[in-house]
C-alpha cells in the first residue's frame, strides 16, 4: 500500500494543473438547503472551498454570509474569479484549517461549517474536529459531503475511496444530533453541537 502524504503542495499541484472535482449538484444542493434552512445573513464557513459553487450556494441562494477556505492559492483564485463584482459574494481566504490562524478568519464563529469531499483527507481528523467545534457557533450546525469506503461496486477500482467505519464514528460521535442522508456513494451529515 502506498501512502501519499496530502499537504499544501499536492493540493496546489492538482489543482494549478487543471484538476476540477464533483460538482454541487440539485440533489445534493436541495438537500443541503432542507437541513441548513435560510442563512439570514449568518456567517458561514466553507473549509476546502475549491472552485467556490459551495461557498456561492450558501451566499446566493440560502441567504449566508459565507467565507470560503482553500489551502491551494489557485483554488481560491478560482472561487474569486467566478465573482461578477468584488465585494457581491463570499469572502476567499487561502488558509490551512489545521495550522492556519483561525483568527485571520473573518468571524469568530460560524452558524454554518461545511466539508465537502475534504474530511477524507484529513491526516489528523481528531485535530480537525476539535478547530471546526471551536469555530462553530453554539446551535450551528457542521455539514460534512464525503464518501463513505465500499458503496461503490466491488469491481469499481475506487471501491475502497472514503471513509472507514472507525473514521465515521470519529466523525459523528458527540454530537448531540447527527442525521445523515446518502447520495450515491456519498454520505452527507448534519451534525449539531
Amino acid at each position: 500500500m502506498t501512502t501519499t502524504i496530502v499537504n499544501a503542495g499536492y493540493w496546489e499541484a492538482l489543482w494549478s494543473g487543471g484538476r476540477r472535482y464533483r460538482h454541487l449538484d440539485g440533489t445534493e444542493a436541495r438537500l443541503m438547503d432542507e437541513r441548513l434552512g435560510a442563512g439570514r445573513g449568518r456567517p458561514a464557513l466553507d473549509i476546502g472551498c475549491g472552485d467556490g459553487s459551495l461557498a456561492r450556494h450558501l451566499h446566493h441562494e440560502l441567504g449566508y454570509r459565507a467565507t470560503g477556505i482553500d489551502i491551494s492559492p489557485t483554488a481560491v483564485d478560482l472561487a474569486a474569479s467566478h465573482d461578477t463584482r468584488p465585494g457581491s459574494g463570499p469572502a476567499w481566504q487561502c488558509t490551512d484549517v489545521i495550522t492556519g490562524d483561525l483568527t485571520a478568519l473573518p468571524d469568530p464563529a460560524y452558524a454554518v461549517i461545511t466539508c465537502r469531499l475534504v474530511y477524507r483527507w484529513m491526516d489528523d481528523k481528531g485535530a480537525f474536529l476539535s478547530r471546526v467545534r471551536h469555530l462553530l457557533a453554539p446551535g450551528g450546525i457542521f455539514w460534512v459531503v464525503t464518501e463513505i469506503a465500499g458503496l461503490r461496486e466491488d469491481t469499481d477500482p475506487l471501491h475502497s475511496l472514503g471513509i472507514s467505519p472507525a473514521e465515521t464514528e470519529l466523525l459523528t460521535s458527540g454530537w448531540s444530533s447527527v442525521q445523515t442522508a446518502d447520495l450515491d456513494v456519498l454520505r452527507c451529515f448534519a451534525l449539531c453541537p
